[in-house]
C-alpha cells in the first residue's frame, strides 16, 4: 500500500523562509495557502504569553501549521506530564506495530479483575470474553480506558517500548517511564512520563499527516481521535464548529500539580491540519475537574484557529 508523501516538519526557527520556499517551490504541500509570516508569529506568541499570565498558572503550546510548515508557542521547549494524552501515541504504535506484522490487531487479550483501574469503561464489561487489540487500542484512545492502555503496553514489552516509538519519529524529547496510574505525576527532580509541546506537536503532525504511518492507519487514527468526548471542552472548542478535528486530552491531578493536556488537530475541510499541544498547570488546585483550566486549552484553540 503506498504511503503518502513525507511531511518535511519543521519548527519556528524556519519560520522566517517559509515565504522564499513557497515562491520557489511551490509543488510542496501547503504552499498554495496562506503562511504563517514571523511578524504574524511572534503576535501569537504574545497572546499566548498573555493567556499565561491572565489564567495564572504554567501554559505551554505549540501550534504547528502542516500547510506551510509554520509554527509558534510558548514554553514549547519546556516539560510537561503526558498525564493520558500518551495514548495516542499508543495507539498509533499499536497500528503501526500491525503494519509491520509485529502484532495481530485480532489477537485476543485477556486481564482479571484484580487488573481494573479507574476510568477503565470498556474493560470492566469485557473481563470474561476479553478484547481484541484493535478494539483495546480504541478504548485506549477514545475513552481513555487505563487498564486497556496497561494491558497494551505490557503487550509490547513496556513503557520504553513507546519512547522507543517516539524515538523512530525523530522525537528525543518525549518519555514514557511507568504505567497507568503512577505516570500522571512526575516526581519533582525527574523526567519522567513528560514532553514538550513542540516535539509532541511534531510527533502528532507525523502520526497523522505524514507517512510514519499507512493511509489506512491515519485515517483509522484520525477518526478513533474524533471520537474522543473528553476534550469538547477544550482545544477543540476554540475550533469554528464546521471543522474536521480531533483530540486527545489528558488530566494529571497529583498533590502539589494539576497538569491539563491536550493534543489536537484541526482545519476546514479540504485544508491540511493545525496540530496543537497544549499543556496548563494551574496555580490554583481544584478537584476533580478546574473548569477555568479547561477554559485555558480552548482560548489557545481558539488562537491556533485565528492564526490561519
Amino acid at each position: 500500500m503506498a504511503r503518502p508523501k513525507t511531511l518535511r516538519l519543521v519548527g519556528h526557527e524556519t519560520d522566517r523562509r517559509t515565504l522564499v520556499l513557497c515562491g520557489i517551490a511551490s509543488a510542496l504541500v501547503g504552499c498554495a495557502y496562506p503562511s504563517l509570516l514571523t511578524s504574524s508569529n511572534a503576535s501569537n506568541r504574545a497572546k499566548l504569553q498573555t493567556l499565561e499570565l491572565q489564567a495564572n498558572g504554567r501554559l505551554g503550546a505549540y501550534i504547528f501549521d502542516t500547510a506551510n510548515g509554520s509554527g509558534f508557542g510558548w514554553r514549547e521547549n519546556e516539560r510537561f506530564n503526558h498525564a493520558s494524552s500518551f495514548k495516542m501515541s499508543l495507539a498509533a504504535m499499536i497500528l503501526s506495530n500491525a503494519e509491520n506484522g509485529f502484532i495481530d490487531l485480532n489477537e485476543i487479550l485477556r486481564w482479571t479483575v484484580d487488573d481494573l483501574m479507574f476510568v477503565s469503561p470498556v474493560t470492566t464489561v469485557n473481563v470474561d470474553k476479553g478484547l481484541s487489540v484493535r478494539d483495546l487500542a480504541r478504548a485506549t484512545l477514545v475513552t481513555s480506558d487505563n487498564t486497556a492502555a496497561n494491558i497494551l503496553l505490557r503487550r509490547v514489552g513496556g513503557p520504553e517500548q513507546l519512547t522507543r516509538f517516539w524515538r523512530s519519529l525523530g522525537d528525543g524529547f518525549s518519555r514514557l517511564d511507568r504505567y497507568e496510574p503512577e505516570l500522571n505525576v512526575t516526581p519533582p527532580g525527574t523526567e519522567l512520563d513528560t514532553t514538550t509541546p513542540f516535539a509532541m506537536a511534531h510527533s502528532t503532525a507525523k502520526l497523522i499527516q505524514g507517512d510514519a504511518l499507512t493511509a489506512d492507519s491515519q485515517s483509522v487514527l484520525r477518526g478513533w481521535m474524533a471520537e474522543v468526548r473528553t476534550g469538547r471542552d477544550r482545544i477543540r472548542a476554540g475550533f469554528p464548529s464546521g471543522w474536521v478535528s480531533g483530540d486527545k486530552t489528558g488530566t494529571g491531578i497529583g498533590d502539589h500539580i494539576h497538569t491539563y493536556v491536550d493534543i489536537a488537530f484541526g482545519s476546514p475541510i479540504g485544508r491540511p491540519p493545525i496540530i496543537v499541544a497544549a499543556y496548563f498547570e494551574p496555580a490554583a488546585l481544584a478537584e476533580p475537574i478546574d473548569r477555568r483550566a479547561t477554559a485555558v486549552l480552548a482560548k489557545v484553540g481558539r488562537i491556533a484557529a485565528e492564526s490561519i
